[in-house]
């Protein structure tokens, strides 16, 4: 049957940095096809706020250390006693020269765009493998980049070598979580307006015209690649990474 092939109805899902941007239009999605979700985000009024505005549940944490990770879990499993999504959509960026960029700001990136996916997910798999079955898998999802595939002009060093790292970590923790009947794939996403793509948000049209489908993306447009990787339609789609782009990194 393809009727229900891309609900979510029954299912519980965490999603970091789900107060802005790419997080809550993911969000917002698995909501509408019947998930029940939780959104985390380090600044706990945003949390909140978006939660109540989307009717999630607001689960503030700070992902960027071991605690905080750690402090997520246990939050989680408060409420929980299993996982069936998990999307690693936490992220940072830093832009500066190469000659002069500095440790913090490339320390601060690969910390949170690559290890903090791994050691989220092995903190939640208790759960995750809680949730899973043959008939239906947990559904692990990395949020990486079209810069992990493609140059960027700009000099956001550590972010380009963080999602591409992402999207190779991505096949090797498939490789292992398939066993246990979780699914771990990625989204590399191209230009969506939000507080880290500024040009987006606020030049739309300028980087539009670099887009072959001559748009940025719209938040169905991320709604819908994150439902169908989420649901039963993407059960059998394993370490991959599905391209949002427009067209940029292939085109």
């Amino acid at each position: 049957m393809t009727t229900d092939l891309f609900s979510l109805a029954g299912r519980t899902a965490l999603i970091t940095g789900g107060s802005r941007g790419i997080g809550r239009m993911i969000a917002a999605g698995f909501i509408a096809q019947g998930a029940k979700v939780y959104i985390s985000a380090r600044k706990a009024p945003a949390c909140q706020q978006t939660a109540e505005e989307i009717g999630a549940v607001a689960l503030p944490a700070d992902v960027s250390t071991m605690e905080g990770m750690k402090a997520l879990a246990e939050a989680y499993g408060r409420h929980e006693s299993s996982l069936d999504i998990l999307v690693n959509n936490a992220g940072a960026a830093w832009l500066a020269p190469f000659d002069d960029f500095p440790e913090k700001g490339w320390d601060k990136v690969m910390d949170l765009n690559v290890k903090t996916p791994f050691y989220l997910t092995a903190a939640l798999a208790p759960m995750l493998r809680a949730s899973a079955s043959a008939e239906r898998p947990a559904k692990v999802i990395n949020i990486a980049s079209i810069d992990g595939i493609s140059v960027n002009p700009q000099e956001t060093y550590p972010y380009a070598a963080s999602k591409a790292g992402l999207i190779h970590l991505t096949r090797r923790m498939a490789k292992t979580l398939i066993a246990d009947n979780i699914v771990v794939s990625a989204i590399a996403p191209g230009a969506f307006a939000s507080d880290m793509n500024i040009a987006a948000r606020d030049e739309a049209e300028a980087v539009a015209a670099r887009v072959p489908a001559k748009r940025i993306g719209r938040d169905e447009d991320m709604a819908g690649a994150a439902i169908y990787l989420a649901s039963r339609a993407g059960d059998y789609v394993v370490g991959a990474t599905l391209t949002v782009d427009g067209g940029v990194a292939y085109c």
